[in-house]
């Protein structure tokens, strides 16, 4: 099989299929569905729903990232960030890659329907056809608009952790998934402005790529004042306490920071460096949310 770079195939290893499944994305997935089951309930999280909610989650996740890494196969061969992945070295075929994509989305329903409810099944399988189809094969090549319509994908996993121990979608789970939404803009623009060459070069109408670098620092400072907002809503709603609150604001104050010298333009590597200070902000916001609910419990 000839690989997209003309250079000759590698045999496939196991972590070529591992890399498919995204696992460092994952990893922060399963940390937002983690806190939404255990802030759903006073009591413990049933043991099945943890092991089996979760298996199930990260393997329909796992079947979408497969397939985005199919749809975008010729995309990644352009671009330095994603060169090496496994489709774009031609290490595994298209075809491979969808029967492990279905594989896994199969099982992840399966394990979901047998182990939580229908409910947080037939959710997980709405979030990964918004994924991998509306994202990947429509929103992302269409719009420069692609990361905020396609975000709400991406911010369904506390609500499939919350829906899995209680069976039922309210007020605070789509809180959750409110956070995440909104923080995907500012997140994900930061790269693409570290990215924009690449970008260009793919023609994907990444935001920076369309209505230049100012434009888009401008929207993701807005867009982290929106953040730091919404993130004060939990505490406003009486979800968590002060310690969750004193959090927010100083994990909001130091996300602003950098946006800010982003806008500025006033250090090199501004945009790397927000993007990256944007993956602790969401790890560290969802376990101050965890820990809080629990202090609140032992009061």
């Amino acid at each position: 099989m000839a690989t997209l770079t003309g250079e000759r195939p590698q045999q496939a290893l196991w972590r070529d299929y591992l890399e498919l499944t995204k696992p460092k994305v994952l990893v922060l997935m399963l940390i937002t569905s983690l806190v939404g089951m255990f802030l759903a309930t006073r009591a413990g999280v049933p043991w099945t729903v943890l092991v089996f909610g979760n298996l199930g989650i990260s393997l329909c996740a796992g079947g979408a990232a497969a397939v985005n890494h199919v749809v975008d196969r010729r995309i990644d061969a352009v671009m330095a960030r994603t060169h090496k992945r496994p489709l774009a070295q031609g290490r595994v075929s298209p075809l491979a890659a969808l029967a492990f994509a279905m594989l896994l989305a199969l099982a992840g329903m399966g394990v979901l329907l047998a182990f939580t409810n229908p409910l947080t099944a037939w959710l997980t399988l709405a979030s990964l056809l918004g994924y991998a189809v509306i994202y990947t094969g429509f929103l992302k090549r269409a719009t420069p608009q692609n990361i905020v319509i396609g975000g709400l994908a991406g911010a369904a996993p506390p609500l499939l952790g919350w829906v899995a121990v209680t069976g039922q979608v309210t007020a605070e789970p789509l809180l959750l998934v409110l956070i995440i939404f909104a923080w995907t803009p500012p997140h994900f623009w930061a790269l693409a402005i570290h990215r924009k060459e690449e970008y260009a070069k793919a023609d994907i109408p990444m935001l920076p790529v369309t209505h230049g670098e100012h434009y888009t620092k401008v929207h993701i400072l807005l867009y982290t004042f929106v953040l730091l907002a919404v993130s004060l809503l939990p505490f406003v709603i009486h979800m968590s306490g002060l310690l969750y609150l004193a959090c927010a604001l100083g994990l909001g104050a130091r996300f602003l920071h950098w946006a800010w010298v982003l806008y500025r333009g006033t250090q090199p590597h501004a945009a790397i460096n927000t993007f990256k200070y944007s993956i602790y902000y969401l790890f560290l916001l969802f376990i101050a949310l965890l820990v809080d609910h629990y202090l609140m419990l032992n009061l």
